[in-house]
């Protein structure tokens, strides 16, 4: 799609061995080795698979499988600690985890230019299956990895879907990712923020954890964001989570630089100067998450907005909601020729939406669409501009379209506010007697905002502000969605504490939605 803009639980353990079994490992080491010995090719001194595996995009006959060779990974140059040439990488998968019953193998090419990243997609897969995967390198090998195919075209089995967003390094531990690995997911979104642009100083913020001052410099260049996103992925919690399901990632403001829309930034630096930012920034997000070798960015574009589909169960329509949006105003918030998708996507979305014969149609949303009254001052609105709100109506065309189009039970999931709220979607916010025409589940940060309490004062206020909103919690943790043909099931589990390690994470509350009947419901 081409667009234009008009503005069983898996153990912890088996993921963090390296290899599956002794049988296995010995069965492909001589190969790893053998590469190692082959003209040409560089015998690398380190291990270069310090940021794991993983693997995204699951298809009914295809999966992405991603690698970054990086044996230094904090090289403040950005590179890794890896030589300036390319270095030829086996890649393996199989129907077992000892990889006895490999399906599919073959070599890719690590490529300086993209910083040594590998993103291979294999296709003549078997629908609705787990399978194992590997690399080697150099002489080494890499982890044993699961990931998982889609279902089926028509089928109907259930779905465990994860939703996650807002992983500020410095802000906290990544205990979340921690406890995803034993939910036994088919898939974890990440609906973006997977890093933060902001520097970092030498102490690590919370975590205590001595860094270079090359990381205290606000991400600009390539070399920077290759850094900091080297510098997220190294987290242990988080590579055993990427190694334990597939990832289905999207772009939010943070990715680039905070409250960024389409061609300008809040701070006035040129567009030029933005868009060769944008550009440094989309090309290290590619080299460092398991996006389809399609996905790689042109420039300062990059084609992120996608359908992913579990059999006949759901659709998934990943969003782009930033490329392609019209400057901030909150003033015309109302104006018709204002997007927040652009004419193209917002075309593709509703013909989609339209067209699609899921039981349950998803919304990979990156932020909240539900109108939020932030009311301090009787009579005033307060309304983020960064949000829906400030294109209301470009919210209203979309919700309209889904009323029109009789689309079977449309869910958005979102992120991007670091809290955890339950919504009915409205045509007329204003009406507390609208009936609902969709359904948001509003996920909060990993570790943005550290570790929150439960009820803020500002969530009290927004509750007795807002009928439609049915949920307000202000902790940290994700989403995780169990899908039946009737019933959406949206649990809420958080997390204690982020800002030291050991946190645990627990169900806060839990929310239904049923087949055929738009809005929140206690479960």
């Amino acid at each position: 799609m081409h667009m234009r803009g008009t503005g069983a639980p898996l153990p912890r353990r088996s993921l963090l061995a390296l290899g599956a079994g002794a049988a296995g490992l010995l069965a492909f080491r001589p190969l790893a080795q053998a590469q190692g010995r082959r003209k040409g090719t560089a015998v690398l001194p380190d291990h270069p698979f310090s940021l794991g595996v993983a693997s995204g995009e699951p298809r009914p006959d295809s999966i992405v499988l991603w690698t970054r060779l990086a044996p230094q990974p904090l090289a403040d140059d950005g590179f890794g600690g890896m030589p300036p040439r390319s270095v030829p990488v086996r890649w393996e998968i199989a129907e077992d985890e000892a990889m006895h019953r490999v399906v599919r193998r073959g070599t890719a090419t690590a490529r300086p230019e993209l910083a040594h990243a590998v993103h291979v997609q294999v296709r003549g897969l078997r629908p609705g299956r787990v399978y194992w995967y590997r690399f080697s390198a150099g002489g080494h090998l890499s982890d044993v990895a699961r990931t998982r195919t889609a279902p089926p075209p028509g089928a109907t089995v259930p779905l465990n879907l994860a939703f996650v967003s807002c992983q500020a390094w410095d802000a906290g531990f990544y205990t979340a990712y921690r406890h995803l690995p034993d939910q036994d997911l088919d898939a974890v979104v990440h609906l973006g923020d997977f890093i933060y642009e902001n520097g970092i100083g030498t102490s690590g913020g919370v975590r205590g954890v001595p860094l270079s001052p090359a990381h205290g410099a606000e991400t600009v260049t390539l070399e920077q964001y290759r850094l900091r996103h080297a510098l997220v992925g190294s987290d242990p919690d988080l590579i055993a989570a990427r190694q334990a399901a597939p990832f289905v990632t999207l772009v939010d403001d943070h990715d680039v630089q905070d409250n960024w829309a389409g061609n300008s930034e809040p701070t006035g630096a040129t567009p030029e100067n933005f868009l060769r930012r944008r550009a440094a920034a989309f090309r290290a997000f590619y080299e460092h998450l398991p996006l389809a070798p399609a996905a790689l960015p042109g420039g300062f574009t990059m084609p992120l907005a996608r359908r992913l589909d579990f059999g006949a169960l759901a659709s998934l329509f990943v969003l782009d909601e930033r490329q392609y949006r019209s400057p901030e105003d909150i003033g015309r918030r109302t104006d018709p020729d204002r997007t927040m998708l652009g004419t193209d996507q917002e075309r593709w979305l509703l013909d989609g939406l339209g067209s699609s014969h899921a039981t349950w149609n998803v919304l990979a949303n990156q932020v909240m669409m539900f109108q939020l009254d932030r009311l301090t001052d009787p009579g005033l609105q307060q309304l983020n501009p960064d949000t829906w709100d400030g294109y209301a109506a470009a919210r209203g065309r979309l919700l309209n379209g889904v009323v029109e189009r009789r689309v079977a039970n449309p869910i958005v999931m979102s992120g991007d506010a670091h809290v955890n709220c339950a919504a009915d979607l409205k045509l007329d916010f204003d009406d507390p007697d609208a009936r609902p025409v969709a359904t948001e589940f509003l996920g909060t940060s990993v570790t943005s905002g550290g570790n929150g309490t439960d009820m803020t004062e500002g969530g009290r206020e927004w509750l007795a502000s807002n009928a439609h909103l049915k949920f307000f919690n202000n902790q940290r943790g994700y989403l995780r969605c169990r899908v039946t043909p009737q019933l959406w099931t949206t649990d809420y589990l958080v997390v204690d504490q982020v800002t030291k390690p050991g946190g645990t994470t627990s169900l806060r509350r839990s929310f239904v939605v049923e087949a055929g009947r738009a809005g929140v419901q206690d479960a």
